[in-house]
């Protein structure tokens, strides 16, 4: 699946069926749906969790917990638009 692909996918009511835990909390994200997105990513492990975790927070507006998760995920905290975060999230895990 590309970010294209992904992103058509928005216009459905629920998401695609198998979609991996960590483009399902973008896709959550992208719907309009933080607390969703933010739901399933508290379960996702290791550093991708932990960048969508850091993207989420750094949406709501609590940038002092967004910046522990970009630590946790080993990248400096964004400071680009959140539309650019979340393509870049979705190519590197897409690919």
């Amino acid at each position: 699946m590309t970010v294209d692909e992904l992103r058509a996918t928005l216009k459905s009511a629920s998401p695609p069926a198998g979609l991996p835990p960590a483009i399902l909390a973008l896709w959550h994200d992208a719907r309009g749906d933080w607390e969703a997105a933010h739901r399933v990513a508290q379960d996702i492990e290791g550093r991708d969790g932990a960048w969508i975790h850091a993207y989420l927070h750094r949406k709501e507006g609590d940038l002092g917990n967004a910046a522990y998760w970009y630590r946790r995920a080993g990248r400096t905290p964004a400071s680009g638009s959140l539309d650019a975060e979340w393509t870049a999230i979705a190519e590197a895990l897409l690919t």
